[in-house]
């Protein structure tokens, strides 16, 4: 299985892979789900564990519109700041409530021995898009421009449906869907079967660039 996917290429059909991070939480994902069914979208939720625990009538909203889960830990940890046996048992935990192979680390950050680890049960998605929704030092504006100067077909684009990103997430994400649903593009979720991965540099570039 290969160690990180960054995005999906296909040569037959634009498409594009929503993710969400962070949740679900009652506030947020809701409103996500009725927007993404708008458009007929399908996207992948990259869960933490406590929110599932906490909200798990939010979490079964989202397996009922048929979208893809992931693990995303437990508590949300920091890998370059948690020994391996406790991230483990971390994402162990989170995967107690969630049942799929895919997981994405939060923030990025993960050990290579945690990579070899976890890289034997599952697909350790990446991105290629960050719309940094979650950072308040951008304009909702300059967030929709990360997404629609340097998505493109396969691109995996990381948003999050948490309180931190809301205000953001609720300006870009149904102009985001508009534009591109405009352009002939479908919204797919992440497979969970093998796929080859295309590590790009400037994917690379984006995911380090924002400081992760």
């Amino acid at each position: 299985m290969p160690a990180y996917v960054w995005d999906v290429p296909s040569e037959k059909e634009n498409t594009l892979y929503l993710t969400f991070d962070d949740g679900p939480i009652p506030e947020v994902t809701p409103w996500v789900l009725q927007t993404l069914q708008e458009f007929q979208a399908k996207a992948t939720f990259f869960c933490v564990g406590d929110n599932i625990r906490k909200y798990p009538d939010v979490f079964q909203q989202v397996v009922d519109a048929g979208h893809a889960v992931g693990n995303h830990t437990f508590n949300h940890l920091n890998g370059w700041n948690t020994d391996n046996l406790n991230y483990f048992h971390n994402v162990r935990r989170c995967a107690q409530l969630v049942c799929s192979n895919l997981f994405r680390p939060p923030y990025g950050r993960i050990r290579p021995g945690q990579r070899s680890f976890l890289e034997r049960h599952y697909r350790i998605i990446m991105w290629d898009v960050l719309s940094g929704d979650f950072d308040p030092a951008i304009s909702p504006e300059t967030c929709l421009n990360n997404v629609v100067e340097h998505a493109e077909a396969g691109s995996i684009i990381v948003m999050h449906d948490s309180k931190k990103a809301e205000k953001k997430l609720r300006y870009v994400l149904p102009r985001i869907l508009e534009y591109y649903a405009g352009q002939g593009y479908r919204f797919k979720a992440v497979p969970s079967n093998p796929i080859d991965p295309v590590p790009k540099e400037k994917a690379v570039e984006r995911c380090f660039g924002w400081g992760l």
